[in-house]
């Protein structure tokens, strides 16, 4: 799996189902090669969403947050991440689709986008054109478990109120009409 440097003290948003069921988890940086264990802060399920902690010995480079509410259908895109253990890897495409659902994800509404996203990407970043995240790349529509030309991000301001609540409480909370189950 894949993540991104969200805060210079160490905290990375990455997809729970990178991390779920790990025993430990390890990040490399990019650049130096260097690894750390990771400390689980919190998931959420329903975004597939997870916050990582690494304590590196310096400030780390953060990436840049865009505003995914801006972004349009047919704006490019970029996606990163280490498919097939391959480190690094950067593809482009544009923007397909604002709003994707899928059946059965309440909270889940996707930008889709024909940059190639493979099983490794999951929680890398999406990128516009000016070098900001506006999604983390979440999840891949496929019959042959690669590429076929639709992937799906989480808009990167769903992502953010998310990381805000586990960072604050270690969890995520929802208010809900109705009965409780």
């Amino acid at each position: 799996g894949s993540g991104v440097v969200v805060d210079a003290n160490g905290y990375i948003l990455t997809n729970n189902h990178v991390v779920d069921q790990a025993d430990r988890i390890k990040v490399k940086l990019t650049g130096d090669n260097t690894e750390y264990v990771a400390k689980l802060i919190g998931t959420d399920t329903e975004t597939d969403l997870a916050v990582i902690k690494i304590d590196a010995p310096r400030k780390l480079s953060a990436a840049k947050i865009g505003n995914s509410d801006a972004v349009q259908v047919g704006d490019w895109a970029v996606a990163i991440g280490s498919p097939f253990g391959l480190e690094t890897s950067v593809t482009a495409g544009i923007i397909s689709a604002k709003e994707r659902d899928f059946p059965g994800q309440q909270y889940q509404h996707f930008l889709q986008t024909d940059a190639a996203i493979n099983p490794g990407n999951s929680g890398g970043p999406l990128l516009n054109i000016r070098g900001e995240v506006i999604g983390v790349n979440t999840a891949i529509a496929t019959s042959s478990n690669g590429y076929q030309g639709i992937g799906f991000a989480l808009p990167i301001n769903s992502a953010v109120q998310v990381y805000n609540q586990i960072i604050k409480s270690g969890r995520v909370t929802r208010g809900s009409i109705g009965r409780a189950k």
